[in-house]
């Protein structure tokens, strides 16, 4: 059997197929937590990145997340702050 490469058309194909089935899962709600893992790994090999703005959907979840302190987290992990 002779080794034969996809076509760019059939890459093409693939990625399609790959994100219409991540949209179908993720709007039907029935996406899971791999799911969602998977289609975050996809937008990142893809180069797919977005801007949080107010009123957009990344705005929305940004809003939402609490802030860290990076300095709290390091003095509870180690007791004091750690010189580098």
């Amino acid at each position: 059997m002779a080794n034969k490469k996809a076509t760019e058309d059939q890459f093409n194909e693939l990625h399609n197929l790959l994100t219409k089935e991540f949209l179908t899962r993720i709007k039907s709600g029935e996406a899971t937590t791999q799911d969602l893992k998977a289609a975050c790994d996809w937008l990142k090999t893809n180069d797919i990145s977005g801007v949080a703005m107010e009123g957009n959907a990344l705005g929305k979840l940004a809003s939402i997340m609490p802030s860290i302190d990076p300095e709290l987290v390091q003095s509870r992990l180690y007791g004091k702050k750690q010189h580098i």
